[in-house]
Order: structure tokens, then C-alpha cells, then sequence
């Protein structure tokens, strides 16, 4: 299914979320000199105009990183990330950067980007935002299917980007189907999925699937800015995260609760930090 546009949703508190831990992800691996590799299995069209018709049609990024602007109260991990998103911007915000162009600014010459898009519009916006940048190959291919040849990366290290618009049911198996493929040709890597919260019962389906999937060294962080809900619509959303850096967990105890405070709709909003499986 390709109706699915990020365009609607770009800087809202899912993508605050995914992209603060994208970042200090993609930073831990850069801390060593070898190089890294960085698979990222939907991404989408790499940036996106928040004075678009699209994205002010329910202005998603004004509760996400409009909330984080103009704030100088910010933890580390959350000044990095708001750093970044300026630093493509003139002094309004009117520039999201996607997963793509954030890991673009992060790599180093010496590390690779692989980006996988099937949507035919989004794929040629995403190859121009890219650019000429020969570290970074674009492919108009379904992530899920054809990204796990690619690995092990030659770099033996580096990290997977696996987040579907999760449209259909299917999705959600799917995932981990290709988590445990993909952990078997290169089960040192750092593998980072991420997961709305619509209907509660399918993420519990998804996280029990995962604890019995024989991978080990998972962990899972989420925010919820309301309460559980059977109505339609996102109210939390996470990323569950296969081979963490050490320091993520220590990062995460003060990221989220700081989020719940400046992003969350009322006093349902909550966090969570999980351990699904054990190192």
C-alpha cells in the first residue's frame, strides 16, 4: 500500500522521539574511527516544507518540535536534535529534515548510507534532497524485502532504520519476520524499529513477538503524550532498539520524562523504558 505520506505528520512528537534517538544512535557509533554503515528501510522523501499545504493541514510539528523551538532548557540529547533541524533552517522554522538527511549530516567520509523508498513521488524528492553525495545510494525498492542483502556490511558495523507507515495488519509481523533475518547475517549491528501506538493489542502481539524471535539485547523506549485510546489516531509511539549503546538507557531516563512535561496533552501522557530481552 503507497497512499502513506510522511509529509502530513513531519516533527510531530513521533518523529521527536525517533529522531533523538536516531541521532545519538548514529553519534555512538561515530565515536570510533572505523567506519559504519546506515540502513534506512523507509525514508521517505528526506525533507519536508512545514508551510506546505500538506503539513499545515493539522500542523502535527507545532505539538512536536515547535514545542522545542524556543525553549533553552533543553537535555543534551534533545539540544542536539533541535540543533540539528535548525541548523537547516534560517531563523523561522519551515524545514523538517527526515531520518535520511539527519543521518546524511552525521556521516563522516569514511562511513555509507543506503536509503530504500517505494513510493514513486517520494523516492525522486528524496534523490534530490541527497544530492550528489556519492556516500549515499537511494533505491526505489520495498526496504523490508530487499535491504537484508545487503548485510553484513562490509564496515561490520553500523546500524538499520526499519520504520513502516505500518498501514497494513501484516506489518507488524512482517518486521519482525525481517529483524531475524537480518540479525542473522549481521548480529553485531544496531537495529532500530519504530512503532506507533493505534491499537494497543497488536504492539503487545509485536513486542511478545520479538521476546520469543531468539534475538538478544532489546530494549524499548516510548512516549505516550495521552492515554491509550480505541479511538482512531496515534497517542505514543517508540522505538525498540537491538543491540543499544550502553550510555542510551542513562540517556533516556532523563529524555523522556522531560518530553511527557513539554509535549504531552494532559496528565495521561507517559513514558516507557523496557527491557524485552536480556543481553
Amino acid at each position: 500500500m503507497l497512499s502513506y505520506r510522511h509529509s502530513f505528520h513531519a516533527g510531530n512528537f513521533a518523529d521527536v522521539l525517533k529522531h533523538v534517538i536516531l541521532i545519538q544512535l548514529l553519534e555512538y557509533l561515530g565515536k570510533k574511527d572505523a567506519p559504519f554503515c546506515c540502513i534506512d528501510t523507509h525514508a521517505g522523501a528526506g525533507e519536508y516544507a512545514l508551510d506546505s499545504d500538506y503539513a499545515l493541514k493539522n500542523s502535527e510539528f507545532a505539538t512536536g518540535i515547535g514545542k522545542l523551538w524556543q525553549r533553552h532548557d533543553l537535555p543534551d540529547a534533545v539540544a542536539r536534535y533541535v540543533q540539528l533541524i535548525k541548523h537547516a533552517n534560517h531563523s523561522e522554522m519551515t524545514r523538517y529534515l527526515g531520518s535520511p538527511l539527519i543521518a546524511q549530516q552525521l556521516l563522516r567520509k569514511q562511513d555509507r548510507l543506503f536509503l530504500y523508498e517505494l513510493h514513486s513521488t517520494d523516492v525522486d524528492l528524496l534523490t534530490a534532497a541527497i544530492g550528489r553525495d556519492k556516500q549515499v545510494k537511494v533505491f526505489h525498492a520495498d526496504g523490508l524485502k530487499n535491504a537484508v542483502g545487503l548485510l553484513p556490511p562490509q564496515e561490520r558495523r553500523g546500524l538499520v532504520l526499519i520504520d513502516p507507515s505500518y498501514e497494513l495488519k501484516t506489518d507488524y509481523t512482517e518486521v519482525v519476520n525481517t529483524l531475524i533475518a537480518m540479525h542473522k547475517r549481521f548480529a553485531t549491528g544496531t537495529y532500530a524499529l519504530w512503532y506507533p501506538v493505534v491499537e494497543r493489542s497488536r504492539n503487545k502481539a509485536l513486542e511478545n513477538a520479538l521476546q520469543t524471535s531468539g534475538i538478544k539485547n532489546i530494549q524499548l523506549f516510548e512516549l505516550g503524550i495521552a492515554a491509550d485510546t480505541d479511538e482512531h489516531g496515534m497517542t505514543a509511539s517508540g522505538l525498540i532498539i537491538i543491540n543499544p549503546p550502553w550510555t542510551l538507557t542513562a540517556q533516556m531516563q532523563t529524555v523522556l520524562p522531560w518530553l511527557v512535561d513539554a509535549l504531552g496533552n494532559d496528565g495521561a501522557a507517559f513514558y516507557r523504558i523496557h527491557t524485552l530481552v536480556e543481553e
